[in-house]
């Protein structure tokens, strides 16, 4: 089995929803991951939007990236600028790091809808990411 982390700032939002896409779309290829620089806790937003596709994050914890020590990882995806940038060092010998930036729909304001609309853009975003990855990754 290999080892997916997926990083993000406060482990709430981005990274939930594609550790969330990265279980549903592999079976039993890896252990899937996903902890943040910093613990947030879990966004409403992102259980929500994640819900109306039929996936239940809503049992996810949110996890400091000090929690997975020992480790080996296979693949560490990183999917905010934040945390790329300031990520501790993660002694992972064979990690290939991958890195994209995921529009963060927790810092939109506004009408619900609105909010619900900006939810919606990154989920699709990241499930099609999630998608990919697996495909490419892990399928072959």
């Amino acid at each position: 089995m290999k080892n997916v982390l997926v990083l993000c700032t406060g482990n709430s939002c981005r990274s939930q929803m594609a550790h969330g896409y990265l279980n549903h779309f592999q079976d039993s290829l890896a252990n899937v991951y996903s902890a943040g620089i910093e613990t947030h806790g879990l966004n409403p937003g992102a259980v929500s939007i994640m819900k109306e596709d039929g996936i239940d994050i809503s049992n996810h914890t949110s996890n400091h990236v000090d929690e997975y020590q020992g480790i080996d990882w296979d693949y560490i995806i990183t999917v905010c600028d934040h945390a790329k940038e300031n990520c501790p060092f993660i002694p992972a010998k064979t990690a290939e790091r991958i890195h994209h930036n995921f529009f963060d729909p927790s810092k939109v304001t506004g009408t619900e809808e609105v909010k619900h609309a900006a939810f919606l853009k990154a989920r699709n975003e990241i499930k099609e990411f999630c998608h990919d990855f697996v495909k490419e990754e892990l399928v072959n």
